[in-house]
């Protein structure tokens, strides 16, 4: 990670990170306490781990990154998206959004914003993706993969 990265999810913790991290600490809990929603908690938990410090990493595709398709991102990966929107994406992605406007409103907050608004996106849709390092991203990029972030 570059001192620049470091330095923004240290700022990005401060300004609303940790508090974002917690809720999806806490869905991934509310599901693995189902049993049923072990494969939610195990996302929950990768989101809540990208949102805790997401300078300098990036959600792509699992589809896209593997070259092969997997329970997550096959049609059932669908379906268990659907399921975790009415769940707990949509306040997840709702308290992103709040974060975000609040953070707009100053000229320091814009940059954060922006990664809540990113993290929003990915609260409504979060089985099928994997975090990975930009360096990852960059390598994959220079070996001629196309892969499509989320930054």
């Amino acid at each position: 990670m570059s001192l620049i990265s470091l330095i923004l999810n240290i700022l990005w913790i401060i300004t609303g990170g940790i508090w974002m991290a917690a809720g999806w600490l806490l869905a991934a809990i509310v599901m693995a306490i189902t049993i049923i929603g072990l494969p939610w908690a195990r996302s929950a938990v990768n989101i809540a781990s990208y949102t805790l410090a997401p300078f300098g990493r990036t959600a792509v595709s699992r589809e896209e990154w593997d070259g092969r398709t997997d329970f997550g991102t096959s049609p059932l990966g669908m379906i268990g998206n659907v399921i975790w929107f009415v769940l707990a994406g949509w306040w997840l992605a709702l308290g992103h959004l709040l974060t975000a406007v609040a953070l707009a409103l100053t000229i320091v907050g814009i940059p954060f914003a922006w990664a809540h608004l990113k993290l929003a996106v990915i609260s409504l849709w979060p089985i099928g993706k994997r975090i990975v390092s930009n360096e990852e991203l960059e390598e994959r990029a220079r070996a001629g993969y196309r892969i499509q972030g989320s930054h």
